[in-house]
């Protein structure tokens, strides 16, 4: 090895801590810039903090590394920053919530309805807006789950010519489709059959929204089961449908209970198609095919808009939104759970 090339290797190295001192060096060079320029907002302090960070970086690594390692760590430097823009506004609404949402989150409130309370009265709860929620999702998931599973299964295993890519043109509109024009779709029907609004004809709209998201996970679990366990199966005489049953589904499984419990979690805040379709009520009602429900998302919508200043509304909406996010959070808990108990096992 020539002594040039042993002198690049060993070429002066920042330390390990070096990032974390050119960040807290940044942090308080845009405090002080943040504070003399008469900047209040924090978000204009951290925009400038994240552009000292990235150049102070570069010019620190340029000075004692060279160029060359300079860019690389630029490039961690710029990576890192995405992902504080990205996280922060998270973290800063998920604390926002609970601050405000736990004031009146107790067991009253998730076991009573509004019942006669009013809108800008203390008191009442979310009972019924829980019950509407996990009786429309629950209809959604029945109808939208076992048909977009199946178009799916049409989709890899069988589908070929233009009746395959007309459903995978169909699939890929519907992934974009608004939520409030499926509610739309659903609220023409209903005016053409004269009917009132209920439970079920949300669950309707909402499994319209649901079914393309399972279709397209369930598409990409399927294409990831390998081919030579297709073929093995085929080798010995098993019918296709069973080598489906019995080899690819179960292969996949995993991955395809992950994509539901996703579009379900992706289903559960909708607001738009509930407000023309289940139209809210404060009293609770178990029967989703007969008269008006109420959900979450709706609960949450209607506190805040008849609120008219009250504090008491304000609190109910905010933990509202903290029951719904928790929700949501243990939905995609429970997704990563069944995805790590049912992943291939490796080694022997």
């Amino acid at each position: 090895m020539s002594t040039a090339t042993v002198s690049t290797l060993k070429g002066a190295r920042l330390p390990k801590w070096s990032p974390y001192a050119i960040a807290g060096g940044s942090v308080g060079l845009a405090i002080a810039i943040g504070l003399g320029a008469g900047l209040d907002s924090h978000v204009q302090w951290g925009l400038i903090a994240a552009i000292l960070f990235v150049v102070g970086t570069y010019g620190i690594a340029a000075r004692v590394e060279g160029k060359r390692q300079a860019k690389d760590r630029i490039a961690t430097s710029l990576v890192w920053v995405a992902f504080l823009l990205a996280v922060v506004p998270l973290v800063s609404l998920v604390w926002v919530t609970v601050v405000r949402g736990i004031k009146v989150l107790d067991v009253y409130f998730l076991t009573h309805s509004m019942g006669v309370v009013a809108d800008t009265e203390p008191g009442g709860g979310i009972y019924h807006a829980i019950l509407g929620s996990l009786e429309q999702v629950a209809l959604a998931t029945l109808i939208a789950a076992p048909v977009g599973v199946l178009t799916a299964i049409y989709l890899v295993e069988y589908g070929r010519g233009k009746l395959s890519k007309a459903i995978t043109f169909f699939v890929d509109v519907m992934t974009g489709i608004p939520s409030i024009v499926a509610g739309l779709f659903i609220l023409s029907l209903m005016l053409q059959f004269d009917m009132q609004p209920f439970g079920f004809a949300g669950s309707l709209a909402l499994a319209i929204l649901m079914m393309p998201v399972v279709v397209r996970s369930t598409e990409e679990m399927l294409k990831l089961v390998p081919n030579e366990l297709r073929e093995a199966s085929l080798a010995l005489g098993v019918p296709k449908w069973r080598t489906i049953l019995k080899v690819v589904l179960p292969t996949s499984i995993g991955g395809i209970t992950t994509g539901i419990m996703l579009a379900i979690a992706r289903i559960a805040g909708e607001t738009a198609p509930v407000l023309l379709l289940v139209f809210g009520n404060p009293f609770i009602n178990t029967n989703p095919f007969e008269g008006a429900q109420s959900s979450l998302p709706l609960y949450i919508y209607q506190q805040y808009a008849n609120s008219a200043g009250s504090g008491a509304a304000y609190d109910r909406a905010w933990a509202a939104s903290l029951t719904l996010i928790a929700f949501v959070m243990i939905l995609n808990l429970v997704a990563r759970g069944i995805a790590r108990w049912k992943a291939p096992k490796t080694g022997r």
